[in-house]
């Protein structure tokens, strides 16, 4: 049993029998491809092109507007159409730069790069920032953001993220099967900036195959391990992979850097590589389509802008018509009200499922078996904490630390009563942190 795990979690169908096996495949976009000025944490970015304006792939279309922000850069190349709100798969309107695909696919030329090998750390950041890399296993957080804590001196850690243990999803998994040296190299980058820190691949054991071929070819890293981590949900969770690694903790007040380590997803990686070694900026990343609905399950290296109903299309389709569709896992994901949503920096999967359990669960009274407190990451208790939401009790909910809760669902999943447990939880957290913001604001008048 691998000693690299957390306390807490959950064993559900992971589903990824349905495209792992299948190598990746490249899908190159037709017609109006939506680029959203906002697919990061932060300010969202400000156009530089204009409606009639010809661009390029790789070429810039939006600029970072401010520090925690991100340049955009588009996939293709064609003709700027519109700027003007549309969907993305949150279900939100944003507003977005429309690009006419012209079929023709040129790139701009990219400056020759300077071996990272010599490059300084503050050159690696400021590369990083340039391609507007993000979090790319959902989070969105700026990646240059990142990669410049306060205190960089006193980062021991930078853990590369390979643990995709949310169920169905597997781009991770085709990534470090098909081109590991990508992900390898990124860790290597970021390493460059810190440089007395070791680095950590983490994996779930359930990927046997991706630690052996990740450990040969690290063998003469002297500074990078290959961690074969217990496999269990939510194993990649930022909090639970820490503590799993290096059995250091952090809470909701904290960033991993205050426990001296950086955290970057497989993609993220990549990214950084191509960044930093290429000069290219991120435009493109691995989706998993997936589902019991669909017919021919598997991952695609799409251009951002693209609309995911062509993904469905190379999926082979639907085999009938879906009971829910998910953005992400099953787990965190959410649903999506329309598949002509356009593919962006954060987009790691849709999910199409033929029959949604929970939509035909029938909740009932807790039977206060305790389930929810066996397996919360966290070590809190959601079953009280979910009443108190439902309640709208602010102080009862706040003495029971409910802001610690990282929204994993694992307490839903077991349920024997269906209570939507994560959901309420998930729901007080907004409106205790909105009062706190209010309260606040009440104190500085």
């Amino acid at each position: 049993m691998s000693q690299y795990t957390f306390s807490g979690g959950i064993h559900p169908f992971d589903g990824k029998g349905l495209s792992k096996d299948k190598p990746v495949k490249e899908v190159l976009p037709k017609g109006l491809l939506v680029f959203p000025l906002s697919q990061h944490i932060g300010a969202p970015a400000k156009a530089v092109v204009a409606v009639g304006d010809s661009v390029k792939a790789g070429q810039l279309i939006a600029e970072a507007n401010g520090f925690v922000s991100a340049n955009i850069f588009s996939s293709v190349s064609g003709t700027v159409k519109a700027i003007e709100p549309h969907r993305v798969p949150t279900g939100a309107m944003v507003n977005s730069i429309v690009i006419e695909n012209d079929g023709k696919y040129e790139e701009v030329s990219y400056p020759a790069p300077k071996a990272y090998e010599e490059m300084t750390g503050e050159e690696i950041v400021n590369a990083v920032r340039a391609a507007g890399v993000v979090g790319m296993g959902g989070a969105g957080f700026p990646t240059a953001v990142k990669l410049s804590p306060k205190n960089p001196e006193k980062i021991d850690y930078i853990i590369a993220n390979c643990v995709e243990c949310e169920p169905y999803l597997t781009s991770d998994y085709r990534r470090m099967m098909e081109n590991p040296e990508l992900v390898i190299d990124g860790l290597k980058c970021v390493l460059k900036v810190f440089p007395r820190a070791r680095g950590i691949i983490a994996i779930e054991d359930n990927k046997p195959d991706a630690v052996e071929k990740m450990k040969s070819l690290t063998a003469n890293e002297s500074s990078i391990e290959v961690y074969s981590l217990k496999t269990k949900y939510p194993q990649g969770g930022e909090r639970q992979l820490i503590y799993a690694c290096t059995k250091r903790a952090i809470n909701s007040k904290m960033l991993p850097a205050d426990a001296g380590c950086i955290v970057d997803n497989c993609e993220t990686l990549v990214a950084i590589n191509r960044a930093v070694k290429e000069n290219k900026p991120t435009f493109q990343r691995i989706v998993t389509i997936t589902g019991d609905a669909i017919n021919d399950p598997r991952n695609f290296l799409v251009r951002m802008g693209s609309s995911f109903n062509e993904l469905i299309s190379e999926a082979g389709g639907l085999k009938s018509e879906p009971e829910q569709i998910v953005s992400g896992g099953p787990m965190m994901g959410f649903s999506v009200l329309e598949t002509d949503v356009p593919v962006t920096k954060t987009s790691s999967a849709m999910l199409f499922l033929l029959r949604d359990d929970a939509l035909h669960a029938e909740e009932t009274a807790c039977i206060n078996c305790g389930r929810c407190v066996e397996v919360c990451p966290s070590r809190l208790i959601p079953s009280q904490l979910a009443t108190y939401g439902e309640h709208e009790n602010y102080e009862k909910f706040n003495q029971l630390f409910g802001s610690e809760c990282i929204e994993c669902g694992s307490c839903s999943y077991v349920c024997p009563a269906k209570r939507q447990l994560a959901q309420a939880i998930k729901g007080m957290k907004r409106l205790a942190a909105a009062k706190a913001k209010e309260e606040a604001k009440g104190g500085d008048k």
